[in-house]
């Protein structure tokens, strides 16, 4: 995660010769500038993503990452693995050492997954409190019915952990077919909520992230997000 920030003082004696004390000394001078702005206090927060420049010198420049990837079955979501391929060996961009997945897939299940470097984007992305949509297109083994759709509105009970699901949208899209929205992501929520009418989930895709969609990106590839599918 990318999302730790530091005193400018404190960030200021780890990147250069000066020491914490200096700064103060360094600011009235206006030596350094974050974000293209003069710094005005030693409390000012320097993040990962800061812009800081002393005598002209870049000292941290670090840029936001945002990929989306169509994830094909048979990679592990993970940035690395001794047995099996991780979806990070399907990217191949030179600055892929510095993402994490924010929101994993099952190893079968294909379709959308979201990669960065920004820690607090990711967070967003990934917290019961935001409330951020899944989409999945769903193929199932037993016919759907209308028992269904009623039931996953309600909320399924999970006995292992205790709790009910949040009320999810069914749309049933033929027989065995259905796209399945929720709110939450726990521990193999869509196969064990389609468990609950004992219907094994034959395959499942993600199509979906809130407002961000994989349109027509072919499985196995990748692309950077835009400004308008990054900005939550």
């Amino acid at each position: 995660m990318t999302s730790k920030t530091h005193r400018l003082d404190r960030f200021i004696s780890q990147k250069s010769q000066f020491s914490m004390s200096d700064t103060r000394l360094l600011i009235a001078q206006k030596r350094i500038k974050l974000n293209g702005e003069l710094a005005s206090s030693i409390q000012q927060k320097v993040d990962y993503f800061t812009h800081v420049e002393l005598d002209g010198v870049s000292l941290q420049k670090n840029q936001p990452l945002y990929i989306m990837l169509n994830k094909p079955k048979g990679y592990v979501s993970a940035t690395s693995d001794p047995n099996h391929e991780t979806v990070l060996d399907l990217i191949d961009h030179p600055r892929k050492h510095e993402l994490h997945i924010a929101g994993r897939l099952d190893f079968n299940t294909t379709g959308l997954m979201l990669l960065t470097n920004d820690g607090t984007w990711s967070r967003r992305i990934c917290l019961p409190e935001s409330k951020l949509v899944k989409t999945y297109e769903v193929k199932v083994d037993k016919p759907l019915t209308q028992e269904y759709v009623q039931q996953f509105n309600k909320g399924i009970y999970f006995h292992y952990e205790k709790i009910t699901t949040q009320p999810a949208h069914l749309e049933i899209c033929t027989e065995f077919t259905a796209k399945l929205s929720i709110v939450e992501g726990k521990y193999h929520q869509v196969k064990r909520m389609f468990g609950f009418f004992d219907n094994e989930v034959l395959e499942l895709h993600r199509s979906a992230v809130g407002h961000i969609t994989l349109h027509n990106l072919p499985e196995g590839h990748y692309r950077l997000l835009t400004e308008q599918e990054f900005t939550l």
